[in-house]
C-alpha cells in the first residue's frame, strides 16, 4: 500500500479502523507472543502470521507521544494500551514477565489483508500495570530503552590492582585522557578495544616515548613512578575511524551495551543518518571511563549540535536537530488541517542574548605542572574546557539579560565548530519563540519530528503563514487524530 493510498484511508470517515498488537512476554520461563486487537481480526492462510486470531482486548490508550526536548534533556517517549479485564481473564498475565519485551502495533482496515496494515509502533514494554479491577495496561517505551545499559562492563580481570576496573572506551578525538594501567609489570596501559592512533603519551604533561603493544595498548620504557600518565588518542576504529556524530552514534548503538539489546543496521534510519552526517561533519570526541550507558553517550554526542537521538514510530533510530527552518520542504498547515478552534499557544520560550559553548574537553585536569613544559601548555592542562561565546548586544540591552550564560558542554573539538554552533544557537534563541499545539486532521498523522511546516491561522500573527518545526506528535490511532506541537 502506498503512502497516498494510506493517507486517503486515514481521511475516510467510513473506514473501520483496527489496531493489531503483538506483545511478547515470558510465561513460566517460555517466551511467547500475545496477539491483541481493538476489534476481532483473524488472519488468512496466506497471511503472515497465518490463521491467527487477534483477541479484541484493547479498549483504550493506543496512544503514543513523541517529543523533541527543547532543554537538551532528551528522554524516552512513551504511551500505553488499555486492555479489558472486567471478567478477570487476564489476571494470570500479572504473573508473567513483560519488562523490556518487544511490542509492535499496526493499524489498518477490518477488510484489509494483514500485509496491508501499516506499522505504527515498534518498541518495548516497560511493564504490565493495573489501576483497578476492570483493566490492565501495557506501558510502552521506545526502543532507546534497550540502550539504557552501560556501554561496557568489561573489567580488566587478572590479578593486578586494577583487575576490577572497567576498561575505558575512547570515541573520536579524545584529549589528555587517563588510560588504565593494564599490566604493572610491563608498564602496559590501554583501552577497551582497538583504536585508530595513540597520538601522544605524557607524564605530568611532558611527552614521553612509548611502544605499541597490541590493539589499544602501549607500554612505557621508563617507569613513570608517581607521575600521572595521560594520552591523546583517536578512538574506536572497529568499523572504520570516523570521528563524527552520526558514525559514532551508529557504532555505539550497534557495537556496545548488552549484546542482546544492541541495535542492528536495520534499527538505524540510514537515510536520516546519511543526511545528518552530510550536514554535520564536525569532529567530536567522547571518553567513557565509567558505567555511562549507551543511550546517554549517544545523546551527549547528538546534543553537541543541538540534536537528539530519537526513535521513529516504526522503531528506527534517527538524529533530529532542533532548528529553524526544519528539515525538508515545509508542509503547509492551516485551518483545513486542524480541528476548528483547536490551535492554542502552550509555551513561550525564554529569549537568550548569549550562548557559551564548551569544547575540546581536557579529560585529565592537571594544575600547577612543573615539568619544564611551555607555560601555555601548563595552562591548557590546568583547564577542563575551552569556551566560545556568541553575544547579541541589542538583545542583551532590550531584554536586560546577562552576557555571561551558563556554558553548554559539547563533544566538539575545534574553535571554528564551537563558534559556529554558538552563533547558530544564538540565532535560534535570540528571538521570541512560541510552541503551538493543535488537534490535527488524519493527514497530520504522517508528520515527523523535526519536519519543516508553514503554520497559518487567523490569530497570533499567523495570517500569512510562519515557518515552524514539529516538536511533538501525540497519536490517537483509534480515532485517527493527532495532537501536533509546532515551534515557530
Amino acid at each position: 500500500m502506498t503512502d497516498v493510498q494510506f493517507l486517503a484511508w486515514l481521511q475516510d470517515a467510513a473506514a473501520v479502523r483496527v489496531v493489531l498488537i503483538e506483545a511478547q512476554a515470558n510465561v513460566a520461563g517460555v517466551e511467547v507472543t500475545r496477539y491483541i486487537s481493538s476489534r476481532l481480526y483473524i488472519t488468512g492462510p496466506a497471511d503472515v502470521p497465518a490463521n491467527v486470531e487477534y483477541q479484541p482486548l484493547a479498549t483504550g490508550g493506543l496512544a503514543f507521544t513523541e517529543q523533541v526536548s527543547l532543554t537538551g534533556e532528551a528522554g524516552l517517549s512513551g504511551g500505553d494500551i488499555e486492555l479489558d479485564n472486567a471478567d478477570g481473564a487476564l489476571d494470570s498475565w500479572l504473573a508473567d514477565v513483560w519488562v523490556n519485551r518487544r511490542c509492535r502495533a499496526w493499524v489498518g482496515d477490518a477488510a484489509w489483508s494483514r500485509a496491508d496494515f501499516r506499522l505504527i509502533f515498534d518498541g518495548v514494554i516497560a511493564d504490565l500495570a493495573v489501576s483497578g479491577r476492570e483493566s490492565v495496561n501495557l506501558t510502552l517505551r521506545d526502543k532507546l530503552q534497550r540502550l539504557n545499559t552501560p556501554i561496557s562492563e568489561a573489567k580488566l580481570g587478572g590479578t593486578s590492582p586494577n583487575s576490577d576496573a572497567v576498561l575505558p572506551a575512547p570515541f573520536g578525538e579524545c584529549h589528555n585522557v587517563t588510560p588504565l594501567l593494564t599490566n604493572p609489570a610491563t608498564l602496559e596501559y590501554g583501552f577497551l578495544g582497538a583504536v585508530e592512533q595513540i597520538a601522544e603519551v605524557r607524564t605530568n604533561g611532558k611527552p614521553v616515548p612509548f611502544d605499541l603493544a597490541g590493539p589499544g595498548r602501549f607500554t612505557l620504557p621508563i617507569n613513570p613512578l608517581a607521575n600521572a600518565v595521560t594520552v591523546s588518542v583517536q578512538g574506536d576504529n572497529v568499523s572504520g575511524y570516523a570521528p563524527r556524530i552520526a558514525p559514532l552514534v551508529q557504532r555505539i548503538a550497534t557495537g556496545y551495551g548488552k549484546s542482546s539489546d544492541r541495535f542492528t543496521l536495520a534499527d538505524i534510519d540510514q537515510a536520516n543518518f546519511a543526511a545528518f552526517d552530510a550536514a554535520h561533519p564536525q569532529v567530536v570526541g567522547l571518553y567513557v571511563a565509567d558505567r555511562t550507558n549507551a543511550a546517554q553517550a549517544i545523546q551527549q554526542l547528538a546534543a553537541s549540535v543541538g540534536a537528539q537521538a530519537l526513535m521513529s514510530r516504526t522503531g528506527q533510530l534517527r538524529l533530529v536537530q532542533v532548528a529553524l527552518p526544519g528539515t525538508g520542504a515545509p508542509v503547509e498547515i492551516g485551518p483545513d488541517q486542524m480541528r476548528e478552534g483547536s490551535l492554542r499557544p502552550v509555551q513561550r520560550l525564554p529569549v537568550v542574548a548569549a550562548v557559551k559553548i564548551a569544547y575540546d574537553r581536557n579529560y585529565t585536569v592537571q594544575a600547577g605542572l612543573q615539568t619544564g613544559i611551555p607555560p601555555e601548555h601548563a595552562d591548557m592542562y590546568a583547564t577542563e574546557w575551552l569556551t566560545e561565546t556568541a553575544v547579541d548586544d541589542t538583545v542583551q540591552a532590550l531584554y536586560r539579560l546577562s552576557d555571561d550564560p551558563v556554558q553548554v558542554e559539547t563533544c566538539l573539538k575545534t574553535t571554528a565548530d564551537a563558534q559556529a554552533e554558538a552563533a547558530r544557537r544564538l540565532a535560534l534563541n535570540s528571538v521570541p519563540r512560541t510552541i503551538y499545539e493543535f488537534d490535527g486532521e488524519p493527514e497530520m498523522m504522517m508528520l515527523e519530528l523535526g519536519q519543516a511546516v508553514l503554520l497559518r491561522d487567523e490569530r497570533y500573527g499567523l495570517q500569512d503563514g510562519v515557518p515552524g518545526v514539529v516538536v511533538l506528535l501525540a497519536h490517537q490511532w483509534l480515532t485517527g487524530r493527532v495532537t501536533v506541537g509546532v515551534m515557530v
